[in-house]
């Protein structure tokens, strides 16, 4: 594949690591702001007297968490490429396929779960939202005021640091466009970026939190696909491994 350039690729490593990181700290990170003025300005548009409705606050959402559901699987590819550094091929080539396995199993596991709560919670939001006025006033308390402006803040730095590890790759080994997969993948966790952004600012605020866990809902399934994938991809690695072990054995 011709020379590698092993800063760039590091570097990849590392952005590739911030985006996980902050996407997982998407919680801490988004809402928790005070949401009560706005809670009373909408139940006066829906004609209903409010008391002492105490501490409200705004929801972090989930879609940018389930994000790394997709992102995992990329610092997972660039980790061994880094790993390709350090590691002789003779050894990585023996035990690459049954890491990926692992990988892979535990990702389909955590993607499936993560799907149902995100369906589950989903179901909850509609119903309460579509019961009025009682109902829609208890979606409104927890979750009708999506913190919009922090999370585009959040997607645009991620959105920039996925460009910034796709450039750095290329930068790297040229040669990395030629590998399908691995372009895929790139497309897959930036478009699945630009997607949540799209669904936070197609409805009004008060509906945001809907359809946050729509693209919540979406990223799972996507994260399951490419669980499949790499399970299906590390079969062969792990066939060709075990022969190449029985044959020195033999």
């Amino acid at each position: 594949m011709g020379e590698l350039r092993k800063p760039f690729l590091l570097l990849a490593l590392l952005a590739v690591l911030l985006v996980v990181g902050l996407e997982l700290g998407a919680a801490l990170l988004t809402g928790g702001g005070d949401a009560g003025g706005a809670l009373r300005d909408s139940a006066g548009q829906l004609g209903v007297e409010l008391g002492d409705i105490g501490s409200v606050t705004q929801p972090s959402g989930r879609g940018t968490g389930y994000l790394a559901l997709i992102d995992v699987v990329a610092l997972w590819t660039t980790g061994l490429f880094c790993l390709s550094l350090v590691v002789p091929d003779r050894i990585q080539g023996r035990v690459q396929g049954l890491a990926t396995l692992v990988f892979a199993v535990l990702l389909l596991i955590a993607s499936v779960v993560l799907l149902l709560v995100a369906f589950v919670e989903l179901t909850v939001l509609v119903s309460l939202f579509l019961a009025a006025p009682f109902g829609t006033l208890a979606y409104l308390a927890v979750w009708g005021f999506f913190p919009v402006g922090d999370a585009a803040v959040l997607l645009g730095l991620v959105l920039l640091l996925k460009l910034v590890w796709a450039g750095l790759l290329v930068l790297a080994q040229p040669r990395f466009l030629q590998n399908r997969g691995l372009v895929l993948l790139m497309l897959t966790t930036l478009l699945c970026t630009v997607l949540l952004e799209f669904l936070h600012r197609l409805v009004p605020g008060i509906l945001v939190s809907i359809t946050d866990d729509v693209g919540a809902l979406v990223f799972a399934v996507v994260a399951i696909v490419w669980s499949l994938v790499l399970l299906i991809g590390s079969i062969p690695a792990i066939v060709k491994a075990l022969r190449t072990t029985a044959t020195t054995s033999g």
